[in-house]
């Protein structure tokens, strides 16, 4: 019997918290903490700010393995039954699009403001481990073959990227491994719901991100990964440095790099990726149907966010509105429905690292400056390679012309602040006064004019197939 969809797939993910925070944005709802805590949990979550550090630890770390599936049950897991899961989040109605592929929390508000849905190409699974620290690649590599083999001799239209970082991670892996898994075909649910939702001569829009990683081929469709997209680079994974160093140290590990696998080749990035084997289904149905194929092509999962962020300014100026609100979000924590409500302009950061202060700093240089800028911080509990300190985001805050503030995030605890999975969206409501209506969603036509005024985004290109053939609209 296949195992229920929600039993198999981590909710603690990009790819099925934005899957959640976007279809509930197109029943008209937003999305309180993150679908899956209560608000009334908010007291327990600020206590378990409080306790003693490590004890605090080890809650988040077994709250992982709770959603963590036994390695004997992966057989059971279905990828159809993951794809039915999928589709039956979203209402159905005529869709002017339908984007599907590589997650991006700055892709959930470009759906959002074109009120489609997003068929997410790549999943976590979490598998329950025991028996390996924290670095030791190899000996992970080689415990994930025969569970590995078990859920691909169930599947074989997906592909395994099993991922093992020891940076980010290093809570949730001390109990559990990372299987995240890409589609390699459409299937009948994916494929049905095109049929039954896209509109005649509609568009099917692929999130292509480019980002790729060193990783080792197992076994057929069975790929590792050392390391993932974050604060360290993937030399620092594969050969160590003064900062893997120091922070081994930092955590008392008795070596002085990880002991990574050596990689045979590079595959598309195993959460952020886009595996284009899909891309030929897409182009079959395409032709069959007679719908559009168009793909967003970006270069890492952030660089979607800028050209986001100036579509919803120029959107609001459009409808006459003010666009000197900001929110900035971080990984998981995003919402979609109250950016609209407040008439707040989104930028995305994929995490709460270097690149990602960079990116929004060096936003912040090129565009009007902002009146109000509210900003949310993913906490996952570790003292990571990359991790940027609360007075850099705080800094960030002061570039508003008027008020900055934190949505949600406890400045002390950070990034050990749990409390903040629920409470960013509590003070969504209470420190952002302004309400506006809701508005009907943009037309592909009205992107296009968006995208050919504002020319050029580093690392992003809006690309049309015709006939086999491709035509660059925009060019990074």
């Amino acid at each position: 019997m296949p195992l229920p969809a929600s039993k198999a797939i981590a909710s603690f993910d990009s790819a099925s918290a934005m899957l959640r925070a976007l279809a509930r944005f197109l029943h008209g709802k937003d999305f309180p903490g993150l679908d899956i805590y209560p608000t009334f949990l908010e007291p327990v979550a600020k206590l378990i700010n409080k306790v003693w550090r490590p004890l605090g630890e080890e809650i988040y770390s077994w709250s992982g393995w709770a959603e963590a599936v036994p390695p004997e049950d992966l057989s059971d897991i279905s990828a159809e039954s993951i794809s039915k899961w999928v589709v039956g989040m979203y209402p159905r109605r005529s869709y002017q699009a339908v984007a599907i592929g590589s997650s991006s929390g700055a892709l959930v508000h470009l759906c959002a403001a074109l009120g489609i849905p997003w068929l997410p190409q790549t999943f976590l699974i979490p598998v329950r481990r025991s028996g390996i620290v924290p670095g030791d690649m190899e000996g992970d590599q080689q415990w994930g073959r025969r569970p590995g083999q078990l859920l691909l001799q169930a599947n074989p239209e997906l592909q395994l990227h099993h991922m093992h970082d020891a940076n980010q991670d290093r809570l949730m892996i001390q109990r559990m491994t990372y299987f995240r898994v890409k589609r390699l075909r459409l299937g009948e649910s994916y494929e049905r719901f095109l049929d039954e939702c896209l509109a005649p001569g509609g568009t099917i829009l692929v999130s292509d991100c480019q980002l790729r990683w060193p990783t080792v081929q197992v076994a057929d469709r069975h790929i590792f990964q050392p390391g993932a997209f974050g604060g360290a680079t993937p030399e620092e994974y594969l050969h160590g440095s003064p900062r893997v160093e120091e922070y081994l140290a930092r955590y008392h590990a008795p070596r002085e790099s990880w002991a990574a696998p050596r990689p045979d080749g590079e595959s598309p990035e195993a959460e952020w990726g886009f595996e284009s084997t899909l891309l030929q289904d897409l182009e079959r149905l395409a032709r069959h149907r007679g719908y559009h194929l168009r793909r967003l092509i970006f270069a890492d999962p952030q660089q979607l966010s800028p050209l986001v962020a100036d579509l919803y300014r120029w959107w609001y100026r459009q409808r006459g509105l003010k666009s000197n609100r900001m929110l900035v979000e971080s990984f998981i924590l995003l919402e979609p429905w109250w950016t609209l409500r407040t008439g707040a302009v989104p930028f995305w950061m994929v995490f709460n690292t270097t690149s990602s202060a960079e990116l929004l700093g060096q936003y912040l240089d090129a565009v009007d400056p902002y009146d109000e800028i509210h900003m949310m911080l993913f906490s996952h509990g570790v003292d990571s390679i990359g991790l940027v300190p609360i007075e850099r985001w705080r800094s960030l805050l002061g570039r508003a012309r008027k008020h900055g503030d934190f949505l949600g995030v406890d400045e002390k605890a950070y990034p050990r602040d749990f409390a903040t999975f629920i409470r960013y969206h509590t003070e969504i409501e209470r420190k952002i006064a302004a309400r506006y209506p809701l508005p009907g969603p943009l037309t592909l036509s009205q992107l296009e004019t968006f995208l050919t005024e504002a020319g050029h985004y580093h690392g992003v290109d809006w690309v049309e197939h015709l006939a086999g053939e491709e035509s660059v609209l925009v060019r990074s």
